[in-house]
């Protein structure tokens, strides 16, 4: 039996810990969950992840949530994988991206399907999902800008790199065409090509 279990859902970022865990070579279970079902508000998830949302990982210590936390904790448990920097700086750097990701892209991203999560009104939920295109395209010239490297953070790969991957497919649902940002587009592609990526595409 797999130490590790990871919940998850397609489409979500939840993918960026499955492409860790696959890059990593880690022995790993999968359990997928049917949002339009709900399964991710039942009882019986409830009870794994009280938050109701992907990723969820249960390692032998406890259930560990949040995508930047449960990077981190892939890289280091298995840090012959490289996947992380190794000195305090880098892996802060790596933690700024991840961060940004989470905190900053992925909430104007929601704002598009989960309008409802911060209003009721339709009026204002349909100006707010007007507002995602350009909330988008500002997160991605951003992130077009402090690309160095053919990676996330230079010349070594790192979980980084399949979160950018995991939330720059989002772009085309939210109304922007990747291919304006030529270093995100060009990234997109090179982690697409890698096996550990292909095996962890629905």
């Amino acid at each position: 039996m797999a130490s590790l279990t990871l919940y998850y859902a397609p489409g979500t970022c939840a993918q960026a810990v499955r492409i860790a865990l696959n890059e990593a070579g880690a022995d790993h279970a999968l359990e997928r969950m049917d949002f339009k079902a709900q399964q991710q508000r039942t009882p019986e998830y409830l009870a794994i992840n009280p938050k109701g949302r992907v990723p969820a990982l249960v390692t032998e210590q406890g259930v560990l949530t949040e995508t930047p936390a449960l990077l981190a904790y892939v890289a280091q448990r298995f840090p012959e994988a490289r996947l992380a920097p190794t000195d305090p700086h880098g892996f802060a750097r790596m933690q700024e991206f991840n961060s940004y990701f989470a905190s900053t892209v992925h909430v104007a991203h929601a704002h598009r399907p989960r309008a409802n999560r911060w209003a009721d009104e339709p009026e204002a939920i349909a100006a707010m999902q007007r507002k995602v295109g350009a909330n988008m395209t500002e997160c991605f010239a951003l992130i077009e800008q402090q690309l160095q490297g053919p990676w996330v953070l230079g010349d070594a790969y790192s979980v980084s790199d399949g979160y950018l991957f995991t939330i720059g497919g989002w772009l085309q649902s939210d109304g922007v065409d990747i291919a304006r940002f030529p270093k995100v587009h060009a990234h997109a592609q090179r982690v697409a090509a890698r096996p550990a990526v292909q095996r962890s595409l629905d």
